[in-house]
């Protein structure tokens, strides 16, 4: 659904246009004078710093094996039931990998909240799926993105806003745009897939171009639980002239998402996909209050307790591979952290096994409870980070906490709520003026707000 690589990579340092030339004689606007044969067209890339252009040439292929060329119609576009889209069934979808060298992480939550865009001239409503990733455990891209159904069973994406954080602060908000007015709604999913289909979910003048190429569909493919059916697989080709294929499947949205480079993302977990009937296993119950303890002070004797208990609930539950990787990889960075006496590895450390621990809570508990339990988690943090003193860590702190919120506020006790959001307000206005001694003063008002 998005192009994963962190923005501020991309989208910051270039701005790209399908030029209306060719980058070879014969071809307009990236397609072959009429001969439906694939063809190239260009992208005209700026150096964010210099302010230079230049032609880039791409493969682009034929307008002809395109999809996404008729005008939508849209009746009930908050009904998304195309399969191979992630708002038509999910909750929320936890992804896990690596990239840059650093542990990725990705939450996508479906949110209550409706946007209406105008496109072509019709007010539409859209459903919004938030993007919130973090590198090593810290906050590092958010957006909320816009999507609606169109009659025939195509969803369309209507846009995005994009917030790029550096240090717990807002860098830029490259990659934002909406319909109808930095561009034309494009179509993310058709609505019966076939091999050879082409479609640009993005194709906005002077910010972002993707094309999509179907490479094969009805595919049963691994996921985290066991094999999923009816699987695609798609070729992007982005503005700068790089590839990645991904992985669509329903239940999910990406499942797998290959990038160059040596990064990858996969699927951990889905909610209501991978949800497990019965109670919460007595060995998560015991991990989890273990991984409390060390989250509250990580000394050689809590995070034994927490691999112990790891142990017990691995030989007790299933567990999907990538999670066992994650927890084994962070608890190992923990341990070596608190054996080294860094305090600062240890909170980033110890922030990532408490990630890895309630995500596995998603497969036995609702999702209101483990956004609850999430609450709870960043306000620890926040506690560290403050007492700390570290201003860039509290900001982050403080923006996960406001992310969380916004995806449990509705169903919140409306007196308990003013509570929330009146710490809240405090720890922003703390974090904004690097202040820690208040942050740690609204943390502390904001626990109590938590717990009542």
């Amino acid at each position: 659904m998005r192009n994963r690589y962190p923005a501020a990579a991309v989208s910051a340092a270039l701005a790209a246009t399908l030029t209306t030339g060719a980058c070879a004689a014969g071809a307009v606007g990236g397609a072959p004078g009429g001969s439906g044969s694939a063809g190239t067209g260009c992208v005209r890339m700026m150096d964010g710093e210099t302010g230079r252009q230049s032609d880039t040439c791409l493969p682009l292929a034929p307008e002809s094996a395109r999809v996404d060329r008729g005008t939508p119609v849209f009746s009930r576009p908050t009904d998304i039931t195309n399969p191979l889209h992630a708002s038509s069934e999910l909750q929320q979808v936890i992804y896990g990998g690596q990239v840059d060298g650093k542990p990725f992480r990705t939450e996508l939550t479906l949110l209550p909240d409706i946007k209406t865009v105008t496109v072509n001239g019709e007010q539409v409503r859209a459903r919004t799926l938030q993007f919130v990733s973090f590198s090593d455990g810290r906050v590092s891209e958010v957006a909320d993105d816009w999507f609606a159904q169109a009659d025939d069973g195509s969803v369309w994406y209507l846009g995005e806003d994009v917030f790029n954080y550096e240090n717990g602060v807002v860098a830029d908000t490259s990659g934002t745009w909406m319909a109808g007015k930095a561009g034309p709604a494009a179509m993310i999913m058709p609505s019966d897939p076939k091999v050879g289909d082409v479609y640009r979910p993005e194709n906005i003048p002077g910010l972002v171009f993707e094309q999509v190429t179907v490479k094969a569909v009805g595919q049963t493919v691994p996921g985290p639980y066991g094999p999923v059916k009816g699987a695609m697989t798609q070729a992007e080709l982005h503005a700068d002239g790089t590839r990645e294929d991904k992985i669509i499947a329903p239940g999910y949205g990406e499942l797998v998402i290959d990038e160059p480079g040596g990064d990858l993302e996969q699927v951990e977990l889905a909610v209501p996909t991978d949800v497990a009937p019965g109670p919460v296993p007595a060995e998560l119950t015991a991990l989890s209050a273990a991984v409390r303890a060390a989250h509250a002070g990580a000394t050689d004797a809590t995070v034994a307790k927490v691999r112990a208990a790891w142990d017990a609930y691995r030989a007790a539950d299933r567990v999907p591979r990538l999670l066992v990787r994650q927890m084994d990889r962070d608890l190992d960075a923990l341990t070596a952290a608190v054996t080294a006496h860094d305090d600062a590895l240890v909170r980033g450390a110890v922030l990532r096994v408490a990630q890895n621990d309630l995500d596995l809570h998603l497969r036995h508990e609702p999702l209101t409870k483990v956004e609850a339990a999430r609450l709870g988690l960043w306000a620890r943090q926040s506690a560290l980070d403050s007492a700390a003193r570290d201003a860039g860590a509290v900001a982050g702190d403080a923006t996960s906490l406001e992310l969380t919120w916004d995806r449990v506020r509705h169903d919140a006790d409306p007196a308990r709520a003013d509570r929330v959001a009146a710490s809240l307000r405090a720890l922003r206005d703390a974090a904004d003026h690097q202040d820690t001694a208040a942050a740690q003063r609204a943390t502390a008002l904001l626990t109590s707000a938590l717990s009542g």
